[in-house]
């Protein structure tokens, strides 16, 4: 999704230039013949970048969940002259990306070329008061969907529905929040008591019970809160789990998948991810792979690629992205029964 600005030359939207945009040209640009898919398109700055750098006819497609960035996204990249005939936009979530591109007339057995997830919360939806994903507005409702058009419960409605151990699990697992048990306890009764409607008296009520010593400098206590609230309100993990076993049925051979994460739940699931579909399953390191195993994929990056520090200067929000790469390794003919 696209980010506040950074010094990436590959975009034409000036205030639309996503993270480490030069990376994922360099990745996305000589993938075989083929169309090349932005799963988060966001402000588009990804796709635009994409559309500068590949032939005219190569086609391009963005999806995403949110139909309010999906419109503010076109209409962005039609002032910039960057929404050529190629370009598909379609709305949904990169989680049913199988079933959008078939609906959308892009061949999907194996007929992608690329494949872009730039996962995270954008800054249009972060700048946007009535979503409430974070601190910037205080009296934001605790709504926290990527799509508020969508029947998904809120925040709100899951605080109302959750038990006190729910609760706390979902803090320990999805936002490693430190103390999870005391902060689900005091987040339950400051709802009860009527004390909890507004992403400021979230931020007031973790910050009552969090001690200093529990606290990263720089970082609000209540930030890893908000971050699994909004992770289990959009079922963020669910929707990048089903994507990467997805993605190699869907690339053709050499086809590539690149994933930005901007935390260490998303970043664990893609490596994975890559490294099962390359090694297999894990094993003890003198037994083979099971023999229905076949490769899927050949993992091109090593370790993840991070943000310049020229562009984290000018974008701090890139200092938490990691890029990675893996190819479709070849396909294999299935054996006939």
């Amino acid at each position: 999704m696209t980010r506040t600005p950074s010094t990436g030359s590959a975009s034409a939207l000036p205030y639309h230039v996503p993270v480490m945009a030069d990376e994922v040209v360099r990745w996305m640009a000589d993938c075989p013949d083929g169309p090349l898919v932005d799963g988060t398109l966001g402000g588009g700055g990804h796709t635009a970048a994409l559309a500068a750098a590949t032939p005219a006819d190569r086609p391009l497609v963005g999806v995403d969940q949110d139909g309010a960035a999906l419109r503010e996204a076109r209409a962005r990249l039609a002032d910039a002259g960057e929404l050529p005939q190629r370009l598909k936009l379609l709305q949904g979530s990169f989680a049913d990306l199988r079933a959008l591109l078939d609906a959308a007339g892009v061949p999907t057995e194996h007929g992608v070329a690329g494949i872009l997830l730039d996962l995270g919360v954008s800054s249009h939806q972060l700048d946007a008061a009535e979503r409430g994903f974070g601190l910037k507005h205080s009296d934001a409702p605790l709504d926290m969907r990527m799509d508020r058009d969508s029947q998904r419960p809120t925040a709100a409605d899951l605080l109302d529905t959750w038990s006190e151990d729910e609760l706390a699990q979902v803090l320990r697992e999805f936002g490693e929040v430190q103390g999870a048990r005391g902060v689900a306890r005091a987040l339950k009764r400051a709802r009860a008591e009527g004390r909890l409607s507004t992403t400021g008296d979230l931020a007031r009520v973790v910050e009552s019970v969090q001690k200093p010593r529990r606290m990263r400098p720089g970082l609000h206590p209540a930030t890893t809160v908000f971050q699994a609230l909004r992770i289990a309100v959009n079922d963020e993990l669910t929707a990048l789990d089903r994507a990467l076993s997805e993605a190699p049925e869907l690339l053709c051979e050499g086809g590539r998948l690149v994933v930005l994460s901007y935390h260490s739940l998303e970043d664990r699931r893609v490596k994975q991810a890559f490294r099962e579909g390359e090694r297999g399953p894990e094993r003890p390191g003198h037994l083979p792979p099971p023999s229905e195993w076949t490769q899927r994929w050949r993992v091109l990056t090593s370790k993840p690629i991070s943000a310049s520090d020229e562009e984290i200067r000018v974008n701090p929000r890139a200092r938490s992205a990691r890029l990675r790469v893996a190819e479709r390794a070849p396909l294999v003919a299935r054996r006939r029964p």
